[in-house]
């Protein structure tokens, strides 16, 4: 078999894996299709998501039922603004022994885990926001002098309430920027809202299986930068990036509507994410409708509309369509 077959049959193969990923994760989070693809999109392109929606639509039961599914060590932690640091990473604590000396030990925190589940990560002071920074970079801590590795892999999903901002400090841009995706989760419709109530009421709940394991996932991702990507989709992700620029290039919509547009690590983000679509669709390389679907969940947090353009009800996500959708046309006509 040559390399080329090899990596074809790996790609099916994984293709197939991540398909029953998704039943099994369907069989506790019901109905929501989108939010489940995103989140096996972050996982299998070795990244981070935020999770963005309203009290009560199942964030902290997706991530709680990925974990199983993937076969991560999962850990969960309520942000408050009282969290300090150490709450998250560990601290030293002076141990007395048997024999009269003392030393430290060091006592890891829940950031030491595989899939960490910051819930309502906005209500944390910054301070607190930002002991995560060098641990969703660099996947370990410095910690007293000493660099801790986390697991392998590492995860951070974080939520966000979208309405209630009292008492809350919003995420730097920087901080913002180490997020792959960014995932909105609606309410669901009506049908899948009267399945939630039957599944979820009753006297047992159905339960999700495993499908991967650590070092499988960890593999999928190498397996999945391994992805041919034609370069036409190269140009069309450069031209759909730099789009969202306000400079002297940038469309007229852009410039009147954007004050900061995205950076180098939103192309870099994109380049993965067609991969990671075009993979849980059955097809061995993406195309320009993969670059078009995964533009705002990849783009909208890493951009900001002017006072202006809010001030006139500009809406990003519309903004966004339309330049995905002009970078589109442009990548089919060449």
């Amino acid at each position: 078999m040559s390399d080329t077959d090899d990596l074809v049959a790996k790609i099916e193969t994984l293709g197939l894996k991540l398909g029953q990923a998704r039943t099994s994760i369907a069989s506790r989070f019901i109905g929501q299709d989108r939010v489940v693809d995103l989140t096996l999109t972050s996982l299998v392109c070795g990244g981070h998501a935020v999770l963005i929606g309203l009290p009560g639509l199942g964030k902290t039961r997706l991530v709680d039922t990925l974990s199983t599914v993937m076969g991560l060590h999962g850990n969960r932690i309520q942000f408050t603004p009282d969290l300090m640091p150490a709450d998250i990473l560990g601290s030293e604590v002076l141990d007395s022994m048997a024999d009269g000396t003392r030393q430290f030990r060091f006592v890891e925190g829940p950031i030491f885990c595989q899939l960490l589940m910051a819930d309502e990560i906005n209500r944390a002071s910054p301070r607190t926001q930002s002991a995560l920074l060098q641990a969703m970079q660099e996947k370990e801590v410095t910690i007293a002098g000493q660099h801790r590795p986390l697991g392998r892999p590492f995860h951070v999903l974080a939520t966000q309430n979208p309405i209630e901002q009292e008492g809350t400090y919003p995420l730097p841009e920087a901080q913002l920027d180490r997020f792959l995706v960014q995932i909105d989760v609606p309410y669901p419709d009506r049908a899948t809202e009267r399945d939630i109530l039957i599944a979820t009421t009753g006297a047992e709940e159905a339960r999700s299986t495993a499908v991967f394991t650590a070092d499988e996932l960890l593999d999928a991702q190498l397996l999945l930068r391994r992805m041919p990507v034609g370069d036409a989709i190269v140009e069309m992700i450069l031209d759909l990036v730099r789009a969202c620029r306000p400079d002297a290039d940038a469309p007229a919509a852009v410039r009147n509507a954007v004050s900061w547009g995205p950076g180098p690590r939103a192309a870099q983000a994109l380049m993965l994410c067609v991969r990671a679509q075009a993979l849980l669709e059955g097809r061995l390389a993406p195309t320009p409708d993969d670059v078009r679907t995964m533009a705002g969940p990849v783009l909208k947090h890493r951009m900001a509309l002017s006072f202006a353009a809010r001030a006139r009800g500009e809406d990003l996500d519309a903004l966004i369509d339309q330049i995905a959708a002009d970078a589109t046309r442009t990548a089919r006509a060449a």
